[in-house]
């Protein structure tokens, strides 16, 4: 469709697709989703199993913002799209070893940048922000950056950001922040097998179905069945050592 665009922060897209990946789908027809933001919600909080398709809606947004701003049509049934000073995006992992940087580096140095020149009108497209470190210093840093990302100057940025995380505890944001959204990634359980929906609808996921995810990519039976027994016994505050 031709978005329309206007001076406003305001980001709607109607059935919006991947421009590249649905021509890459042969067995099956792309999956669209709707997006929301800069009008009542700055943040949304998106959630959902590996290999959802988190990353692939966060990309397909900030392709469509691009588009649209250099004149080009763009994939979704609809568009209104408020114009962007740029699009800053932390999507997937690097490292810079030649430099002494670990993947963990490079993510707070991209993270540093965003933060230190993100305005109002950006788009920022963040995922798995603090996974490279020790759980709680990771979740810190992650709760940390999602609500600088929400607060209003001159406390934050109060740019319109969607942030994937498996840190399910950022759902708590939005009630404490009345312009931060929680969505979700929906899969279905059926017969023990996970059936990964690829929609995104309102709501929090509070399972990310890592060991599903090492299962499906051949992790060996035995493996994944002890990891089923180590969570089970961290989830029931056991010892791991038995």
């Amino acid at each position: 469709c031709a978005p329309v665009l206007s001076d406003s922060r305001q980001l709607e897209i109607v059935a919006g697709r991947h421009p590249v990946v649905e021509q890459l789908l042969v067995e099956r027809s792309f999956t669209p989703n709707d997006l929301h933001l800069g009008s009542g919600t700055d943040l949304i909080v998106l959630t959902g199993p590996n290999a959802s398709g988190k990353s692939c809606y966060l990309r397909q947004i900030g392709l469509i913002q691009l588009l649209s701003q250099i004149g080009s049509w763009v994939p979704a049934a609809s568009a209104r799209v408020g114009l962007a000073d740029r699009i800053f995006t932390r999507v997937g992992a690097v490292d810079d070893l030649a430099s002494g940087q670990s993947t963990f580096m490079v993510e707070m140095a991209e993270t540093a940048n965003i933060l230190q020149h993100a305005s109002e009108r950006s788009l920022v497209l963040l995922a798995e922000i603090g996974r490279g470190t020790a759980t709680f210093d990771g979740l810190s840093i992650a709760w940390a950056v999602a609500e600088h990302l929400a607060s209003a100057p001159p406390h934050g940025l109060g740019a319109r950001s969607i942030f994937a995380t498996h840190y399910h505890e950022l759902n708590a944001l939005a009630g404490s922040h009345s312009n931060v959204a929680n969505f979700q990634v929906v899969v279905e359980e059926q017969d023990a097998e996970l059936v990964f929906l690829h929609k995104v609808m309102p709501g929090g996921a509070d399972r990310s179905y890592g060991i599903e995810a090492a299962r499906l990519a051949g992790v060996p039976p035995s493996v994944v069945q002890r990891a089923r027994q180590v969570l089970e016994r961290i989830e029931g505050g056991q010892p791991l050592a038995c």
